[in-house]
């Protein structure tokens, strides 16, 4: 049993390191989409680890789920992950971590479908509000104007994903400004921004009191606005995108002495326009390779008896 409970305690020890790593890093900010890639890493060898661990206690406690595990390794291999002592506590840890993996699974199925019933909630506002010119089909166009008072923009996905801008955002965006509003969103669209705000989301309200998941939602929600800002400012420039940023959003008080509404837009505006440097793109590969190496140090761990009994 010595295996599930170094695997338990690599978890914990990443969930407690990882998010405590990333926040005292000073490029973070500077290259979103490479900490976007870290923090699934970190947040995906949490559940390897728990994963691994319930599996190889299960295979402890029970025979049957034992002889499945080990079904095409050699004896020695199986062998070398006999049970021993502690059959209570493999059930137990087993069963827990079980139970565990079902609640998340029911927590990302209950964040998908309230995120469908959301969008469809929309589009049939989006019909009330913009209803089909006669002979026009449902979904044959990706832009839906609407008429509005606030500039206001957003993309809804989904199978047939689509752009909703207001007039006021028509009227108050001019030229590149209003270009680089639709890259910022099409940007979300084409990174599927949408399933990793799923996925944090449900762990974070699967698991309140685990912090690596609260601070896994919260750095997705400003992480992905980050990313879609460096796609839009690549193709239109930072100080377009920034005033985009200032033109959508400066009736909403953001930029007032207590800004409490949408308050990550001064930063995203401070950020665009005062570039840092970016790391280069070896320090940027390094870092990839790094964070994809973490999920498979616990599978280096559970294999550790076993390549022992074959070496």
């Amino acid at each position: 049993m010595m295996v599930p409970a170094a695997l338990l305690l690599l978890g914990a020890l990443t969930a407690v390191v990882a998010p405590r790593l990333l926040a005292r890093a000073d490029w973070v900010d500077r290259e979103p989409v490479v900490a976007l890639w870290m923090w699934q890493c970190a947040v995906a060898a949490v559940l390897l680890c728990c994963a691994l661990s319930m599996t190889l206690s299960a295979a402890a406690a029970w025979q049957a789920v034992r002889g499945h595990v080990f079904a095409p390794a050699p004896s020695g291999v199986a062998e070398a992950y006999a049970p021993g002592t502690g059959g209570t506590w493999a059930a137990t840890t087993a069963v827990t971590l079980a139970l565990a993996g079902v609640w998340s699974a029911a927590m990302l199925v209950r964040e998908v479908v309230r995120a469908r019933a959301r969008r469809r909630r929309r589009r049939a506002e989006l019909l009330v509000r913009a209803p089909l010119l006669p002979g026009e089909e449902r979904g044959a166009g990706r832009l839906t104007v609407l008429e509005g008072e606030r500039p206001d923009a957003w993309w809804l996905p989904g199978a047939a994903p689509q752009l909703v801008i207001t007039t006021a955002a028509l009227r108050r965006l001019k030229g590149r400004q209003l270009d680089a509003l639709l890259a910022h969103e099409e940007g979300h669209a084409k990174a599927r921004h949408d399933w990793l705000l799923h996925c944090s989301a449900a762990l974070a309200g699967g698991f309140p009191q685990v912090p690596v998941f609260a601070a896994f939602r919260a750095e997705m929600h400003r992480l992905v606005e980050l990313a879609a800002d460096d796609m839009a400012s690549r193709r239109f420039g930072r100080l377009t995108t920034a005033l985009a940023l200032v033109e959508l959003n400066e009736d909403r008080g953001v930029f007032g002495p207590c800004p409490a509404p949408h308050g990550h837009v001064p930063p995203r505006v401070h950020r665009l326009l005062t570039p840092p440097d970016r790391l280069t793109a070896a320090r940027r590969l390094r870092l990839t390779a790094m964070a994809a190496l973490v999920p498979v140090v616990p599978v280096l761990v559970a294999f550790v008896p076993g390549l022992r009994a074959l070496g």
